[in-house]
């Protein structure tokens, strides 16, 4: 059974050495850590493998669409779901897997400390990967005024100017943040109005120190050893302390690539009403599957993650039927 939760969150384990786990986890987003409260709920040996402890909704400041919470920050609430999924024997290991392959009946999960890991069965839920914009200077300048997360940084940019480039939820709820501390917020999108949820997009009209950039695009990045602005396609240039970059994120299919599992022309894994891929007793659930219509959001994410587990309580039940 895993340790008792404690108030920094999450205890960490890892399995033991030879020990062949039942069920594999990889991501530590609301779709991992729900498929890991099912899955230990069904008493199968699993282990959740994650180096950022709840995924993508750690950007969000304050989570307002979770059933059974007006209001809670996305650490907090990713820290309830990952300490439930460890009280019902979940173990979370501090580690990314960089590799998968199947060796007879068995997967061998390669993770980058060295160490390997076997299993009979993994759920794949490893999210999205931000985009970049794919300008000169982007990577350099970095952490140098240049962002891909307003939760993380925007601390850093009180009292000071910054620009947000996106027309999203992610975008807006950036913006909102960063409004907080700091003394203009500049909105670039490239169409003529933001496309995020209609009562985000009020509070930021409301909001005199936002200001929008409509039809355009960020052309140039300004600065050497620190961002100093940016060019815009129209012509326009901003004097910006800071860029937070919410285009939008895509999948990663390195992990999975080489076991052959499908993907459609977006890179999205295909899965069945079940979560199934295309590959047996190798699933995939939140962000990164063409499941639920491609809604993302938490409450689906975690549905996908429940789906899963479920999938396959039910495979590894009429294995050990079989096999009797």
């Amino acid at each position: 059974m895993a340790e008792q939760e404690n108030k920094k969150g999450p205890a960490i384990h890892p399995p033991k050495a030879d020990e062949l786990l039942d069920m594999a986890i990889i991501g530590g987003g609301i779709a991992g850590a729900t498929a890991g409260i099912y899955s230990g709920r069904y008493l199968l040996k699993t282990a959740l493998f994650t180096k950022t402890k709840g995924g993508a909704i750690l950007d969000s400041p304050d989570v307002e669409n979770y059933p059974g919470f007006i209001t809670i920050s996305g650490y907090d609430l990713m820290n309830r779901v990952l300490e439930q999924a460890q009280h019902y024997g979940t173990l979370v290991v501090n580690e990314i897997i960089e590799g998968i392959e199947k060796q007879d009946d068995v997967f061998i999960l390669k993770g980058s400390s060295g160490k390997s890991y076997k299993t009979k069965q993994v759920i794949i839920a490893t999210g999205l990967i931000r985009r970049k914009l794919g300008l000169p200077k982007e990577d350099k300048l970095s952490g140098k005024g240049v962002s891909y997360c307003a939760t993380c940084d925007g601390f850093f940019y009180k009292d000071k100017v910054v620009g947000v480039v996106g027309g999203s939820d992610a975008a807006a709820l950036s913006a909102m943040l960063l409004s907080k501390y700091a003394s203009k917020v500049y909105v670039i999108y490239r169409r003529e109005r933001m496309r995020c949820e209609p009562y985000w997009l009020t509070i930021l009209e409301d909001d005199p120190k936002v200001e929008f950039n409509y039809n355009a695009n960020v052309a140039e990045l300004k600065g050497e050893e620190k961002l100093e602005g940016v060019k815009l396609d129209n012509g326009n240039e901003l004097k910006l302390d800071g860029l937070f970059i919410e285009i939008g994120s895509e999948p990663s299919t390195d992990l999975f690539a080489p076991l052959g599992v499908e993907v459609d022309k977006r890179g999205y894994v295909k899965v069945d009403d079940g979560m199934k891929t295309n590959i047996p007793r190798i699933y995939a659930a939140g962000d990164l599957t063409t499941g639920s219509a491609g809604f993302k959001q938490l409450v689906v994410g975690a549905a996908e993650g429940a789906i899963a587990a479920t999938s396959a309580y039910h495979y590894a039940k009429k294995e050990l039927k079989d096999t009797r």
